[in-house]
């Protein structure tokens, strides 16, 4: 919990949850399948799509997602809809004291993410942002076998993703998705829990689009120096204009390198090259919720916190700046 680890005397947690994608189902899923947890009711943006979910799950259509947080027999609520409604969703169920889970990022706006970390300590409630990348077989990976590598000097992360056609999807959306390092977040974050602080930004971010609102490729590079002097590139494209996927993740040491490529893990040193073993990213959703349910119940720990999600916002936002001006962008203490 954001500041408080007390304990929850009653036995179901009765939850609300916003959306009905890919990531609305498996947390309704995850929330079946835990005996600790109801799901009571579910506000999405298609009508026919929404009483589909809700029939699947047994649960109660609810019109609007502002409804839903009023309601008195709800003490959770989960934010699984568009990046851009985030922050005002968890504001106003944190406003009328509800737990908030919400899937990266907390805000496509870093001040308004700072005002919900707040307003949580304030209501003395959770709020809890989803980083199911730390709990993946690839970053334990990464984990592992850093100390083997030596003083860390470059990091390469890639993800490629080619679609011919484009869907017309709010992930193509400029407003609905944001800025593309805020909205797929996690590219950074991973990178900020392994190696620390922030010192500059750099950042070159190139959109296709035959409309306004929508595009059919985005192409953003994002280059880090962290204080630590490890170089850091980020690679996130996505769409018609690109033609080969990658995921990959390159890290270079003094005393060794470790690449994972795909489901294929590497550690590369100077007398033998070792295959690693990089598990499963099945059931991640599950694992996060379960979490979030054992702090709530029990007080345990969570794997992250909404004040580390906060500093990786402002590094993407720094590489938005960045995009924007041509500049190199400066993160300090106070950023």
């Amino acid at each position: 919990m954001s500041n408080s680890d007390a304990s929850l005397a009653n036995t179901t947690m009765r939850v609300g949850l916003v959306g009905t994608g890919y990531a609305a189902k498996l947390r309704a899923e995850a929330l079946r399948q835990d005996p600790r947890s109801h799901l009571v009711a579910i506000a999405g943006h298609t009508p026919k799509q929404t009483a589909t979910f809700a029939q699947e799950y047994q649960t109660q259509v609810i019109n609007s997602w502002q409804q839903l947080v009023e309601r008195d027999d709800i003490d959770l609520v989960v934010i699984s809809t568009i990046n851009r409604d985030h922050g005002k969703i968890a504001h106003a169920a944190l406003t009328n004291g509800k737990h908030v889970i919400v899937e990266y990022p907390l805000s496509v706006d870093v001040k308004e993410a700072e005002e919900l970390i707040a307003l949580a300590k304030s209501k003395n409630k959770l709020l809890h942002v989803e980083h199911i990348e730390l709990l993946g077989g690839w970053h334990q990976a990464l984990k592992q076998h850093l100390a083997q590598l030596g003083e860390l000097f470059y990091v390469r992360y890639s993800t490629v993703n080619p679609q011919h056609p484009a869907p017309r999807k709010w992930t193509y959306n400029h407003d609905f998705f944001g800025f593309p390092l805020i909205g797929a977040l996690s590219r950074l974050h991973r990178l900020t829990d392994l190696f620390g602080e922030v010192f500059t930004v750099n950042c070159h971010q190139r959109y296709w689009e035959t409309e306004t609102d929508y595009y059919q490729s985005c192409l953003c590079v994002a280059q880090l120096c962290f204080t630590s002097g490890l170089l850091a590139q980020v690679i996130y494209g996505k769409g018609e204009s690109l033609w080969q996927s990658e995921r990959k993740f390159e890290i270079n040491g003094e005393k060794g390198g470790l690449i994972l490529d795909g489901d294929t893990g590497m550690l590369v040193q100077a007398e033998e090259t070792t295959l690693i073993d990089l598990g499963t990213r099945r059931g991640l959703f599950a694992k996060d919720t379960n979490m979030v349910l054992d702090h709530l119940f029990h007080g345990t720990p969570l794997y992250v916190t909404p004040e580390q999600s906060l500093y990786t916002l402002k590094v993407a936002d720094a590489a938005q700046k960045a995009a924007e001006t041509g500049l190199t962008i400066f993160l300090t203490k106070e950023s």
